[in-house]
């Protein structure tokens, strides 16, 4: 047995809000925590590589592994379906490890709603302003106008959802975030349910107790 469970760390937010670079940082932290790569139906862009930035299937596949129940979670989004093959998750929760999802708030509840949500730790990351998380989409340069209006649109049905999350930070200062963010995460691991040798420890301090004379 583990020495503790491992959590589902979910970090959701509208694009722009800082969460992909908030988990970049988390697993610098701790390299011990394990990315969940996605599955996508959308080509690869320049520099990604398949099994190491996203799993890249066909349509077909993908459905087959929904139908199969290998996907921990799934959802579409501009035009192309994204989601979270279930094995490799439940390895790592099985061996104690962490697993670090990047995914938005439908994919969230998702897990929740799963066989592993007990397991799951979601955090949502919300910018300081509206104005600041377009700049950011615009000085990163990434995507074209066009996406970018569309992300924007996007953004507010994102934020809406923030109540459904166990912890909410405004990503104002990127160091002070990931400073609360590591807080959190240390704090998830030592709680009673994530430490499955705790009962045994006790019972053995009891049974000292009784031995004393």
């Amino acid at each position: 047995m583990a020495d503790r469970r491992g959590l589902l760390i979910i970090l959701s937010s509208p694009s722009g809000a800082g969460k992909s670079t908030l988990a970049k940082r988390l697993m610098e932290w701790d390299p011990t925590l394990s990315f969940s790569v996605s599955a996508t139906t959308r080509k690869p862009r320049p520099g990604e590589v398949d099994g190491k930035d996203y799993h890249f299937i066909d349509e077909a596949r993908f459905r087959t592994w929904v139908s199969d129940g290998q996907m921990l979670e799934h959802a579409h989004v501009f035009g192309h379906s994204y989601g979270s093959p279930q094995p490799p998750v439940q390895a790592a929760i099985e061996a104690g490890r962490d697993v670090l999802f990047d995914i938005d708030w439908q994919g969230a509840q998702q897990i929740r709603n799963s066989a592993l949500g007990a397991y799951a730790l979601s955090i949502f990351i919300l910018p300081p302003s509206i104005r600041e998380l377009h700049r950011r989409l615009v000085t990163r340069g990434q995507d074209s106008e066009e996406v970018i209006a569309k992300r924007m649109r996007k953004s507010w049905d994102e934020i809406s959802h923030w109540d459904g999350y166990d912890y909410v930070l405004i990503n104002e200062d990127l160091d002070e975030t990931e400073a609360k963010l590591k807080t959190i995460v240390a704090a998830e691991r030592l709680k009673f349910a994530q430490q499955p040798r705790l009962s045994d420890h006790v019972r053995t301090l009891q049974a000292q107790f009784e031995e004393l004379p």
